[in-house]
């Protein structure tokens, strides 16, 4: 999944968005804290390809994005809306293809503003980015050309505080800043800065009303963390080869930045400090089981705002979690498979 997979629904429950062979599957909590319901298809019977992207908006509505087949050696892209984790979803929508038609050219990003519009990017045949945006009062815009040059086939979206739209794309030796001057308006190059960061690693968060944090693993293995409008700095090493997922929340009072990723060892490191101050200096702490090679990790606050950890493996179907104690720092619950 390309965006954060464990989510909160408007209700509070808990929710987790799965990829299960050529479909997507949503679990989602019966009443806050409590027993999970079974596994269900996204969007009804529609043959997918995988990764799918997830985004949610500050209506806490889902906004979910997929290939598909369309006709021999070629492929489309379709979009679903879960307004809440234990409804059905909407029923996959075609909304295009960046060059019109062709093949699948990258796993797409999806951001939702603060009208609740999506907000979908994909990398196109050329090696720039498309993007297409909903309407405020239903249907899309058409595809539109954002530029760019040999991007890599990851992008990662965020929606800032103040509701603009946000892009972040690696390319040889370097990451490219998407942001819309103004809402509803097509994202622009803002910022490129050099760096080597390794693929599959690009994760941005939300920091403060006028900053978005990106993250990234660099060439040397260090955890970096880039706010456009100033230089890289290193977090710490990086505790894995994989992505790192972050979340905000309060610790003992103060605004802090919680990371996640699944270590070496294969169980979960977590890190925290004080948001945007990385000088600050963080470690990693491991946790719970050693988990498959394809184990992936997604961090949410819950219905009281503590933050949860949920990990899932697709070789073996388990899905696991962790809360964090009612006690000064970042203690966890014991994990426990749902």
């Amino acid at each position: 999944m390309n965006g954060d997979w464990l989510i909160r629904g408007r209700d509070g429950r808990l929710g987790v968005y799965l990829t299960a062979r050529d479909a997507v599957h949503v679990r989602a909590e019966y009443a806050p804290g409590g027993a999970w319901t079974p596994a269900r298809k996204v969007g009804g019977d529609q043959i997918l390809l995988p990764p799918p992207a997830l985004g949610q908006g500050d209506d806490r509505y889902t906004h979910l994005v997929s290939w598909r087949p369309t006709v021999p050696g070629e492929n489309g892209l379709v979009h679903s809306t879960h307004f809440r984790p234990r409804l059905a979803a909407l029923d996959w929508v075609p909304i295009g293809h960046p060059d019109k038609k062709g093949a699948r050219t990258g796993p797409p990003a999806v951001a939702v503003d603060a009208r609740g519009r999506a907000h979908v990017f994909v990398r196109g045949q050329g090696g720039g980015v498309g993007m297409v945006a909903q309407k405020e009062k239903g249907g899309w815009d058409p595809w539109r050309d954002l530029g760019g040059r040999d991007v890599r086939d990851e992008l990662t979206a965020v929606t800032g505080e103040s509701g603009l739209v946000e892009l972040f794309a690696a390319v040889p030796g370097g990451i490219l800043h998407w942001r819309q001057e103004e809402a509803g308006a097509v994202p622009v190059v803002e910022e490129a800065v050099e760096a080597q960061a390794r693929a599959g690693t690009l994760y941005a968060l939300a920091t403060s009303a006028d900053a978005t944090t990106l993250f990234y693993t660099d060439e040397a293995g260090d955890l970096c963390a880039w706010r456009p409008g100033g230089k890289p700095v290193t977090v710490l090493p990086s505790a894995g080869p994989g992505p790192v997922t972050a979340v905000r929340c309060l610790l003992d009072g103060h605004d802090c930045t919680v990371l996640a990723q699944r270590s070496a060892s294969g169980r979960v490191a977590f890190a925290a400090y004080p948001t945007e101050h990385e000088s600050a200096g963080a470690w990693w702490t491991e946790s719970g089981p050693r988990l498959p090679s394809d184990a992936v990790v997604s961090l949410a606050l819950d219905a009281r705002e503590r933050v949860v950890a949920a990990t899932y493996a697709p070789s073996d179907g388990t899905l696991r979690l962790a809360r964090r104690k009612d006690e000064p720092g970042l203690a966890l619950e014991a994990w426990r498979e749902v």
